[in-house]
């Protein structure tokens, strides 16, 4: 769809030098097929849970009968496990996607639906906001990214169909540039793609993967684009150029991690990344000279890495939390086995190990200035808070009666939404 507005910019942060989107970026147009009218939530309090409860009656359940319900509040929308969820960057507003193959707007203090996100014909596994937080995308199994935008300067309860992305065959994950209207995705039939917004056209489709893209990140700087397959390959891209920066594969005897890469973060100065396997693996990656810093063990064999996060505890109170090429040293890792293990890389040694009763399903680390704060959440039904500088558990959040399968904290950090596998997203304090 061609735009009227002018292209963004996206700067990557050097005085000589900008990613800047422009027409010669461009590999092809993808068309609009029109905009689709949305359906307006409905904002009666009396909804029910996807099992036909009273949304104020909605009590967690496991074998032993009724648990303790801790939320502040409640979304029971969705026909269907809830595979993803994401918060706005400074709005009370969620967005998430599941099995019944459509995506939510909605307000995390009631629990009202603002839109409804249609258009899918198959399981919505990821949402996820623009770093402006003026456009939200789906994506999903059948192969389909769709984009909304916010209408108006008052208010955020108008949200109209923008376009329709494709390419991939099934979207296994959405980022957005951290400073411009650019999304990646990737696809589990190898490929990574980029596209500018609003305009929906292809800036590059990155070839180079031999298995299903299973995780991708920009890294915080804008300036690369880190990606991770099924194979057990990384590959460093420049957003700019369909060419590698550099590429690590199991062949690699210092890097191969068994069974493939299942997850991956960035430190906060874009210099280290850490990669986890299916297998309990991990490796710390030099980016800036393609090389293993290290292997990090610690989960149990065979137990995936489901999650990596880096946490900034400089300044936080941590004693050893050293650095690593200039940035944050500490990384937390979670995996099948119910461990979170937070490491110093510093030292390529444990500081302290988080226990869950299940496999850690995810990891939000806390915006500063309550950056020492780590959230866990886990498919035994529970996410809790911790300080990252001592391993404490600070609060446990309870309500879901069934794993927890995606969450994501709110602009502060004050508040956690989770999505469940028992069709339900559930709003949490964290303090």
């Amino acid at each position: 769809m061609a735009s009227n507005l002018p292209a963004d910019n996206v700067h990557d942060g050097d005085d000589d030098e900008q990613f800047t989107i422009s027409n010669e970026d461009i590999l092809d147009v993808i068309e609009d097929d029109g905009d689709h009218p949305m359906d307006d939530g409905d904002d009666d309090d009396d909804q029910q849970d996807a099992h036909g409860n009273d949304d104020d009656d909605m009590m967690a359940e496991d074998d032993e009968g009724v648990t303790e319900d801790s939320s502040i509040s409640h979304f029971p929308t969705h026909n269907g496990s809830v595979f993803a969820v994401a918060v706005h960057p400074s709005q009370p507003i969620a967005a998430s996607g599941g099995e019944d193959d459509l995506g939510y707007l909605w307000n995390i203090q009631t629990g009202d639906v603002l839109v409804t996100l249609t258009g899918h014909s198959d399981s919505v596994t990821c949402t996820a906001f623009s770093n402006d937080g003026e456009l939200v995308a789906t994506g999903a199994m059948d192969g389909k990214v769709r984009i909304w935008r916010r209408v108006g300067k008052e208010g955020w309860r108008v949200w109209e169909f923008l376009t329709e992305l494709q390419g991939p065959d099934e979207v296994m994950w959405l980022r957005w540039h951290p400073r411009g209207p650019v999304l990646l995705a990737g696809s589990n039939d190898s490929t990574v793609w980029l596209w500018q917004l609003p305009s929906g056209n292809t800036m590059q489709v990155f070839a180079g993967h031999e298995g299903p893209v299973q995780c991708g990140e920009f890294t915080p700087d804008g300036k690369r684009i880190i990606t991770a397959d099924d194979t057990g390959s990384l590959i460093v891209w420049d957003p700019r150029s369909p060419n590698p920066v550099f590429k690590l594969s199991p062949t690699d005897a210092r890097f191969a991690l068994d069974g493939g890469i299942t997850s991956l973060a960035t430190n906060h100065s874009s210099t280290i990344a850490v990669v986890g396997g299916a297998a309990g693996g991990l490796r710390a990656i030099n980016l800036s000279k393609g090389d293993v810093i290290g292997a990090l063990e610690g989960h149990r064999e065979g137990e995936s890495v489901e999650s990596v996060v880096f946490v900034d505890l400089v300044g936080a109170g941590a004693s050893g939390s050293g650095t690593v090429g200039g940035g944050s040293g500490v990384v937390v890792t979670g995996g099948t086995d119910g461990k979170a293990c937070i490491w110093d890389l510093s030292t390529m040694r444990l500081r302290a190990t988080l226990e869950h009763e299940d496999a850690v399903t995810t990891l939000l680390p806390h915006p500063s200035p309550k950056n020492h704060l780590l959230t866990s959440g886990s498919a035994d039904k529970t996410l809790r808070t911790w300080d990252a500088r001592t391993g404490r558990l600070l609060k446990e959040h309870k309500g879901h009666h069934g794993p927890i399968l995606s969450a994501a904290l709110n602009v502060d950090g004050s508040k956690v939404v989770s999505a469940g596998d028992d069709g339900v997203c559930l709003v949490f304090e964290t303090e």
